[in-house]
């Protein structure tokens, strides 16, 4: 076997493994990423990305469609959240995905594709059988399958499914979906894109397999005009069981540390935030972590309403219930559904 050795590996190239790539390879540290797949940047998402997470972080030349109103409906109630700013957006994961991976290679690191990890042994990487990588610190941003959790021996238990059609055309508005009886306490979308608009659902496992949720959606969208049965069908899980990420030269980012909201599936904006941490903690294991323990803290509140919501079957119709009512009195704002905290002096 062919041997490398560099100073940081990092396992996954999304926004959590780029963004920690970057910051590592300005400070002059010698950093290799590995990704399994050929091309960068596509993943199963809905590409809904938030005002106080990365909508003010990203080049406008990226967004695919900005929105100041958010149209959210319950089986019972509807509103209508306006803001004079966009509250949300949408972007190609694919074009944030190149765009990261550019910046990364440009501060000096090196991405390597079409590199499948077949063993993890310590700080000892085998590739493909046949060529192995040796680091000082191993990163983990592969998922939430990762091999490096894993590796770890830690089993992730709460998890979410989101599954994702991508449609050919245009829709207007931006809308939100909290049916208890088909989505437990998660929910469906329709996202516009440029050219396409995402139409998915996404639910707490604890809540409902993965067939089911499918099931649900296709019913649900057809009522309203979409016919989805015939069109691709994409599905990702999302990992919100968070036991920690720092475990001595071995970190995890993003889905791979279990940082994914359990409530929304929301994983860009925790991904990118827990890479910086992680970056910046290597190089100075005194920086601040301020704003990685704030997005814990709001990730351990979402986890806190499914854990209400299993609890009895009509807690979930209830909850979803009480929460529109809470959005359309302005009792809570819609930001508190994000993973990023409100940014002060907006």
């Amino acid at each position: 076997m062919s041997s490398i050795s560099t100073d940081i590996l990092i396992i996954g190239a999304g926004p959590g493994g780029l963004a920690c790539a970057k910051i590592l390879a300005e400070q002059g540290r010698k950093v290799i990423v590995l990704e399994r797949r050929q091309e960068i940047g596509p993943k199963v998402c809905a590409g809904g990305i938030t005002r106080e997470g990365l909508l003010r972080l990203v080049p406008e030349s990226l967004i695919d469609q900005s929105f100041c109103e958010q149209h959210v409906f319950s089986s019972c109630q509807k509103t209508v959240v306006r803001e004079q700013k966009p509250i949300l957006a949408t972007i190609s994961r694919k074009a944030l995905g190149q765009w990261m991976a550019e910046r990364a290679q440009q501060a000096g690191a090196e991405i390597l594709t079409g590199m499948k990890v077949s063993a993890i042994e310590g700080l000892r990487v085998v590739v493909d059988n046949h060529k192995v990588f040796t680091c000082t610190q191993l990163i983990g941003a592969d998922g939430a399958n990762s091999l490096v959790r894993r590796s770890l021996g830690l089993p992730a238990v709460h998890r979410g499914t989101g599954i994702n059609f991508q449609l050919p055309g245009t829709y207007e508005r931006m809308e939100w979906h909290l049916n208890a009886q088909n989505f437990g306490c998660g929910y469906a979308w329709i996202f516009p894109h440029k050219e396409t608009v995402s139409v998915g659902a996404y639910s707490p496992q604890s809540d409902m397999s993965a067939g089911r949720l499918k099931r649900n959606l296709l019913r649900w969208a057809a009522d309203r005009g979409f016919q989805l049965k015939e069109l691709p069908c994409q599905a990702a899980l999302i990992n919100y069981d968070y036991r920690g990420h720092c475990f001595g030269p071995v970190w995890l980012i993003g889905d791979a540390a279990g940082l994914s909201s359990g409530l929304t599936g929301e994983g860009i904006y925790p991904a990118v935030i827990s890479g910086e941490t992680v970056a910046r903690q290597i190089l100075d294991p005194r920086s601040s972590n301020q704003d990685l323990l704030a997005m814990i803290r709001r990730q351990k509140q979402h986890r806190q309403v499914i854990n209400l919501s299993g609890q009895h079957p009509s807690c979930a119709f209830v909850l979803m219930e009480l929460l529109l009512l809470l959005l359309r009195s302005k009792l809570l704002p819609f930001q508190a559904l994000e993973m990023a905290p409100a940014l002060q002096n907006q």
